[in-house]
């Protein structure tokens, strides 16, 4: 499968330490199958911080999700489950992971995720209500999360 990474910068080699704390499953390098979605991403990081908008495309064997190799979490839908999940890594913004997890995947929430974060977090919503509200607009949309040195090994760079 093909899998994209939309950036302000053109991606040699995949670095984890160039990944931000916060995200949704944490510290790792985003791709998504829809090369749309990463055309979008790079545009709004140039937005923010200058650059190109860069769409760079990997190839992934997906029977590594099964192969039982590497360490997986698959969300198929958005739950409570995710919900919580997406809340505790947005939530860790130091270098030591809340989970042990290689790859991810699974919804994206949407951009103001953060504010309903807050919400959450000063306790004016309940989960039920985070998970609302957090659900991407434009539909239900995925994304890869690779966390590892193991799971970049994974992709191949075209």
């Amino acid at each position: 499968m093909i899998l994209y990474h939309g950036s302000n910068v053109a991606i040699d080699a995949i670095d984890l330490a160039q990944s931000r704390p916060g995200k949704d499953f944490g510290r790792g390098f985003y791709l998504s199958t829809d090369r749309q979605q990463a055309i979008e991403m790079a545009e709004s990081k140039v937005a923010f911080l200058g650059g190109e908008p860069t769409v760079t495309a990997f190839e992934f064997d997906e029977t590594i999700l099964t192969s039982g190799a590497l360490k997986i979490k698959i969300f198929d839908a958005y739950t409570e489950e995710w919900a919580k999940f997406v809340y505790d890594n947005r939530e860790n913004f130091t270098d030591t992971p809340i989970h042990d997890y290689d790859i991810i995947y699974g919804p994206i929430a949407n951009d103001r995720v953060g504010a309903q974060i807050r919400n959450f977090k000063n306790g004016s919503i309940d989960l039920d209500e985070l998970l609302r509200r957090i659900k991407f607009l434009n539909g239900i949309t995925f994304q890869y999360f690779f966390g590892t040195q193991a799971a970049i090994q994974t992709l191949h760079k075209l």
